[in-house]
């Protein structure tokens, strides 16, 4: 069977014609590589690994499969959990249950989603509702398999969303313990933007013969994302960012290390006349949903946040995606920045380096595996008085380059001579 054609529409994907006529009346008109290729292998029952960035369209790669065999299989009039999907946050699970209700409420779909920061009890009566598909972040769904809420013996579709991310969250053991109650007779798929070796080994232990479908490698961009970076002091972050946010006047996505300093730069854009919100480990449940809608309907212009939230955000239109912090680790730069530029539309990245960040920037640009261009500081407005400089949270125990070489390292000046003095 032949997968990489490629095609104009989801007419020949295998889809069902009821479902085809759903995703015309949601828009959905063109499939994306992902779609095109892990669709066809889906809807058959097969196992996947599916590798490819972030926004690329993989809730409907496995979503469309999943609600087609479930109702070939088992009719959506009778109750039964027959599908799970199990992500790293809660904005992904609440993205994947919205999408999946949009395919399947016409066909009588239910679902039930269980996260971290919700009622145990309002959980419980949805599970006790027997949904069709489990959606939920890997420590609450063992919750309930504790307290012998659920059971999990009748899956016969299991989707890991965010393999990657799970990972580096420390899910491994609980995702392990989830796998192990869940029926054996199942179809299995797998999606992650990078594949570490330890997810290949949970694939050979959990997966039958998976077949692997990949769009692009790890540290690919989105095509029409610009980036660009400025090499600046600590105490000049905030002028720059006015600077910048005065340029730019559609929604900004802003991305921190720490939870601290996402606090107070979302207070400091306010000082600045735009309306922000935060999305952190410290908000509540409903803060962070009120932050999220409130971003995606235009009541906030600027949502500040953390990594843990940088493949949980789904907005279209994002013009701008802005780096205060450089990640603690470069492939979250790519999740970072894949916020923009989404389903083929352009969007513009913007990285703040200090002076004695080269090697972080250098770890970016091997992964990426092209430069990022240095732009010179423009002229910075004076400092408001309400604004702040946070606690200094990089490692600043690289040496800085001596003498005539810049930067990065070379000889002639990669920006202009006037930025030397910092070093």
């Amino acid at each position: 069977m032949n997968n990489t054609t490629n095609h104009e529409s989801f007419y020949g994907l295998g889809i069902a014609p009821r479902l085809l006529q759903i995703l015309e009346n949601l828009k959905f008109k063109v499939p994306t590589p992902i779609q095109q290729k892990a669709i066809p292998v889906a809807v058959e029952g097969k196992d996947i690994i599916g590798v490819a960035q972030t926004g690329t369209g993989k809730t409907l790669a496995f979503g469309i499969p999943m609600i087609q065999r479930i109702g070939q299989t088992h009719l959506l009039a009778q109750a039964g959990i027959k599908g799970l999907v199990i992500l790293p946050t809660r904005e992904l699970a609440f993205q994947v249950e919205e999408t999946l209700q949009k395919l399947g409420k016409s066909l009588g779909l239910r679902t039930a989603l269980l996260i971290g920061g919700a009622s145990m009890f309002a959980q419980r009566q949805s599970v006790a509702r027997r949904p069709h598909v489990i959606i939920g972040t890997p420590g609450r769904i063992n919750d309930h398999l504790e307290q012998k809420i659920l059971s999990l013996e009748n899956i016969s579709i299991l989707v890991l969303d965010e393999a990657d991310r799970m990972l580096d969250m420390g899910f491994l053991p609980q995702i392990k313990k989830i796998l192990r109650n869940v029926g054996k007779n199942r179809q299995t798929m797998l999606f992650s933007a990078t594949l570490p070796s330890e997810i290949m080994k949970v694939a050979g232990e959990f997966m039958k013969l998976p077949i692997r479908v990949e769009i692009a490698p790890p540290g690919t961009m989105a095509e029409r994302v610009t980036q660009e970076i400025f090499i600046v002091q600590k105490n000049s972050k905030n002028r720059l960012l006015d600077k910048i946010l005065g340029e730019y006047k559609g929604s900004t996505l802003i991305f921190t290390r720490t939870k601290f300093t996402a606090k107070k730069v979302a207070s400091t854009v306010r000082t600045m006349g735009h309306t922000s919100a935060e999305i952190h480990s410290n908000r509540s449940l409903g803060q962070r949903r009120e932050a999220l809608e409130g971003f995606k309907s235009g009541k906030y212009r600027v949502l500040v946040a953390t990594d843990i939230a940088a493949r949980g955000i789904d907005v279209a239109g994002i013009e701008l995606v802005l780096n205060y912090d450089i990640p603690e680790h470069s492939e979250d730069y790519v999740h970072r920045i894949g916020r923009t530029a989404r389903a083929g539309s352009a969007g513009h990245a913007i990285s703040f380096a200090m002076p004695d960040q080269r090697r972080e920037v250098r770890q970016i640009e091997q992964l990426i595996r092209k430069n990022l261009p240095i732009s010179k500081l423009p002229e910075l407005p004076p400092e408001r008085v309400l604004s702040f400089v946070p606690r200094d949270t990089q490692n600043r125990s690289h040496a800085r380059p001596g003498g005539k070489i810049n930067w990065r390292g070379h000889r002639k000046p990669a920006y202009p001579s006037h930025h030397r003095h910092s070093y």
